[in-house]
């Protein structure tokens, strides 16, 4: 009988938990030590076969795991260790994660119910799955170990992490968002958080089963973006905004050059004219960075039908209100904000942030020209996302912006699992924009603003 099927057994005799004697004990610590340095073996002959591209992935996946498995053969063999088929299998599996993903959390980049990854360190990774967080049992070796992973995501895309820049925002190949952070700024260590994307980008009806928003909502949204309105979606960190702005993004019909400017490039837009231009920080000498601000202003001379901004955090705010302003209709983009009052309280103060030293009541009348709709949305304590407004911007009123709910969502307490029982309803209130979805050759029945 091996180890593992005596802790089964003591686990099925005592009814609970497996209780590892100290003999056992010592034998699970000899035993991961010995595989500890079968891996190193495997590794350091692998570099020799392949070459130290094996360390950043660049070879052939095919020809890794083969060579991989013929080495774990060879060097079993040679140290005559004694080892069962499900353990030869674990260390194949573990080390092609190490090569060719992204060692430890690759099979919780591979779970399609994980949402996020966030390694705190070598000993503590969590994720979210539903909306809630847990604990892993996944492990890295050291610190050292999660800054090679670090460096393995960051270096093919030109960045750097290194105690000069201790940060960096990247994406994977299948563009989930990738932050990392490391010491002297993490004083605990490394740090990696890792937002998936799904391979398939989310649609509109993915969005109506979540319950993110209803069928009546998606259709108006779409009314919406076919007319060009100019749409900026708000809410807080992980209330799913890129999500919704994909949504969004893919109502624009296919005969329209749309152009997007993103800090990390992670929209998936599915028509075939679209130019996605993406930032760049400045190299190891402080020179060749490229802002969102400097992308905006640059596409505006590409003659886009559409611009579609990731994000505004800064001075680009004020471009895009002009891009908006002048002849640019239909464009959308996404801000952090906790409501649409404050979306707009955002927004002037990212304008300032510009250094134009603009009134403030000159801000306001850009805000009111250029927007149309604000969609905010939020990441309830249930853990879903709903979309919480439809706003609409109407105009300036003794020098205070006018919004005017045209949807809303209301709550109807919790079901017994906790989560929230609600929906989101008409106001009442008729848009003062329907007249556009006319002129587009749109047809919005009135009722759909009224609760039946």
């Amino acid at each position: 009988m091996g180890l593992l099927d005596r802790v089964k057994t003591t686990a099925q005799a005592n009814g609970g938990e497996p209780a590892e004697s100290e003999h056992e004990k010592q034998a699970r610590r000899k035993r991961d030590a010995a595989m500890a340095a079968l891996r190193a073996q495997v590794h350091e002959r692998l570099v020799e076969e392949l070459g130290e591209d094996i360390l950043f992935g660049d070879v052939r996946e095919d020809k890794t795991l083969k060579a991989i498995s013929t080495v774990v053969e060879s060097v079993v063999e040679n140290n005559g260790m004694v080892m069962h088929r499900a353990e030869r299998e674990r260390v194949i599996e573990e080390l092609s994660h190490e090569i060719l993903g992204l060692g430890p959390i690759e099979p919780l980049i591979r779970d399609p119910e994980i949402n996020e990854v966030m390694v705190n360190g070598p000993d503590s990774v969590y994720v979210e799955r539903a909306g809630r967080l847990e604990k892993t049992a996944v492990r890295f070796k050291d610190k050292t170990h999660v800054l090679r992973i670090i460096e393995k995501i960051v270096s093919p895309l030109g960045r750097r992490i290194d105690e000069a820049s201790p940060m960096v925002d990247a994406r994977l190949k299948d563009g989930s968002r990738v932050n990392a952070i490391i010491p002297p700024l993490a004083l605990t260590g490394p740090c990696l958080t890792i937002r998936k994307f799904s391979k398939d980008p989310f649609q509109v009806e993915d969005l109506i089963g979540f319950g993110t928003i209803s069928r009546e909502i998606a259709t108006f949204l779409e009314s919406c973006v076919r007319a060009r309105l100019n749409i900026i979606v708000s809410g807080g960190t992980g209330s799913g905004k890129t999500t919704t702005l994909n949504v969004l993004s893919s109502f624009i019909p296919t005969d329209e050059r749309i152009v997007t400017v993103e800090d990390a490039a992670e929209l998936q837009l599915r028509q075939d004219h679209v130019v996605t231009l993406e930032s760049r920080p400045p190299n190891i000498e402080g020179k060749g960075h490229v802002s969102i601000r400097d992308l905006v202003r640059n596409c505006l001379r590409m003659r886009p039908d559409r611009i579609v901004i990731g994000e505004v955090r800064g001075g680009e705010s004020l471009d895009m209100l002009q891009a908006m302003n002048t002849g640019h209709d239909g464009s959308i983009t996404t801000a952090h904000s906790n409501s649409p009052r404050d979306t707009l309280a955002r927004i002037e103060t990212m304008v300032l942030m510009a250094g134009m030293d603009l009134p403030l009541r000159a801000i306001r009348e850009q805000i009111c020209s250029a927007l149309d709709l604000i969609v905010h949305q939020e990441r309830l304590k249930d853990g879903t996302r709903r979309i919480t407004h439809i706003t609409e911007v109407l105009g300036l009123e003794n020098n205070i912006i006018t919004l005017q709910d045209i949807f809303k969502f209301e709550s109807q307490g919790v079901d017994d699992r906790g989560r929230y029982i609600g929906k989101i309803k008409p106001t009442g209130i008729v848009p003062q924009f329907v007249e556009r979805f006319k002129a587009a050759g749109i047809k919005m029945p009135l009722s759909v603003f009224c609760e039946v």
